[in-house]
C-alpha cells in the first residue's frame, strides 16, 4: 500500500561513524532527526501540558496502542477527531503497538500464532489482541507512525524461544500489512532476535524485503546489560535501508543515544525524564541529581545555568528541593520540562555536530564503550 507525505531525507553523514542527520517528513510536520521522542503513553506525557512541551522542543510524540484501549478506548478517540486532537498535540505522533506491554504481562497472558490474549489488569476483563486489531486500533487513533505487532521475549531466554518469537514477530508484521487501511500512516517494522546476532541477521533481512517506510529495533532495554545492547544496535543498524528512518525503541540515555546514532539510529524514546521527575531527580548534562538531598536546600543557582527551558531560566535548586519536600505537583511539572528538554538538546546538539562534521570530536566521552564490552 503506497503512503503519503511520508519521506527520509539525508542531510549529512560523520566521517568517521555512521552517525547522520536528517529529516522525516510526515503528514503533521518535519522531525528533525536524530531526535529524542518523549512518551505520552495515555495520550499525555506525565505532568507536562503540550504547549510546554513544545517549548521543550520536541517534534514527535509517542502513545500506547495497549493502554489507549484499556482507556478510554479508541472508538472515543477516534470520535474525537483522532489522537492529536485528542490530546491537543498538532506535531507528528509516533503509537507502539501494546506488543511489549502485554507480553509484559506474563501472568495473566498467553500466546499462539493467532495473537495474544490476556486479562485487563484494569477490570479483568479478557482481551484477545491479535495482530490485526492491533492495526485496526492504531488506524482509528490516528498516528502519524504505528507499529507492527511484535513479541517481545524477555531477557534472558531460551534461544529456541527467542528464534520462535522472532519468527512469529515476522508473520504477524506480514498480517499487519495485510490489515493496515490508512494511507496517511506509515507502518514500521520491529527487528526483534533477542541478544543472538544471527537472529537479529535474518530478521533484518527479512524485513528490508517488505519494503516498508521505517524500520525499528525492539527487544533491547529489557533487562540487557548496556554491552550486550550496544552490540545488538551496532550489527543490526547497517542492516536496515539508508533511505529510511530507523528507530531504536525504549532507549534514553546520553551513552546509549550517542552509541546507537554513532551506528546510524535516527529515533529514540524512553519514559526516563518523566519518570526520574517524579522520583524528584533532574537529569543534568548527563548526570542524575537527586533534589531531595539536603546539598540543595539553600541552593539559590538555577538548575543548569545553559539550559534555556523555562525551569532553568525561573526557579532555583532550592525551590525545587522546597516543592519536593513539599509533596507540590508543580515539582513534578518543572523537572519534566527540565529533563524531556535535556535529552532533546542533547539529540539536537549531536545533530549540529553532524553537520559541521564535528560528532566524534564533542562526543568522544559518550562514545566510548561500556565497561565489559569485549
Amino acid at each position: 500500500m503506497a503512503i503519503d507525505h511520508f519521506s527520509f531525507e539525508h542531510h549529512a553523514s560523520c566521517s568517521h561513524t555512521k552517525a547522520r542527520a536528517g529529516t522525516f517528513h510526515t503528514p503533521h510536520g518535519p522531525v528533525h532527526t536524530p531526535r529524542f521522542m518523549p512518551v505520552g503513553t495515555l495520550a499525555n506525557v506525565k505532568t507536562v501540558t503540550p504547549a510546554q512541551l513544545y517549548d521543550t522542543g520536541a517534534e514527535m510524540v509517542l502513545a500506547n496502542t495497549y493502554h489507549l484501549h484499556l482507556q478510554p478506548g479508541e472508538d472515543l478517540i477516534a470520535a474525537a477527531g483522532g489522537l492529536h486532537k485528542f490530546m491537543g498535540w498538532s506535531g507528528p505522533m509516533l503509537t507502539d503497538s501494546g506488543g511489549f506491554q502485554v507480553f509484559s504481562l506474563s501472568k495473566i497472558r498467553t500466546i499462539a500464532e493467532e495473537g495474544a490474549t490476556f486479562r485487563s489488569p484494569r477490570d479483568g476483563r479478557i482481551i484477545h489482541m491479535p495482530p490485526e486489531a492491533s492495526i485496526r486500533i492504531q488506524n482509528q487513533l490516528g498516528a502519524d507512525v504505528i507499529m507492527a505487532f511484535d513479541e517481545c521475549p524477555p531477557y534472558p531466554a531460551d534461544r529456541d524461544a527467542v528464534a520462535a518469537a522472532t519468527q512469529r514477530t515476522y508473520r504477524w508484521l506480514k498480517r499487519c500489512i495485510e490489515a493496515h487501511q490508512r494511507t496517511d500512516q506509515a507502518l514500521f517494522g520491529i527487528v526483534q532476535g533477542g541478544v543472538h546476532l544471527d537472529l537479529r541477521q535474518a530478521a533484518a533481512e527479512q524485513l528490508v524485503q517488505l519494503d516498508l517506510p521505517g524500520y525499528a529495533i525492539g527487544g533491547v532495554s529489557v533487562g540487557e546489560p548496556p554491552e550486550l545492547i550496544e552490540k545488538i544496535v551496532q550489527a543490526t543498524t547497517p542492516l536496515l535501508p539508508p533511505d529510511k528512518p530507523r528507530y531504536l525503541m525504549g532507549v534514553g540515555t546520553y551513552r546509549e543515544m550517542a552509541q546507537a546514532i554513532a551506528a546510524g539510529m535516527d529515533l529514540f524514546d524512553c519514559v526516563i525524564p518523566t519518570r526520574f521527575a517524579r522520583h524528584g531527580a533532574a537529569l543534568v548534562q548527563g548526570e542524575r541529581w537527586n533534589l531531595k538531598n539536603n546539598q540543595f536546600r539553600r541552593d539559590l543557582t538555577p538548575l543548569d545555568e545553559s539550559c534555556p527551558c523555562y525551569t532553568c531560566k525561573n526557579f532555583t535548586r532550592a525551590y525545587l528541593c522546597h516543592l519536593i519536600h513539599a509533596h507540590e505537583i508543580l515539582a513534578y511539572t518543572l523537572l519534566s520540562i527540565h529533563n524531556i528538554t535535556e535529552l532533546i538538546r542533547f539529540t539536537q546538539s549531536i545533530r549540529k555536530a553532524i553537520l559541521q562534521n564535528q560528532f566524534v570530536e564533542k562526543f568522544h566521552e559518550w562514545l566510548k564503550p561500556s565497561k565489559n564490552n569485549g
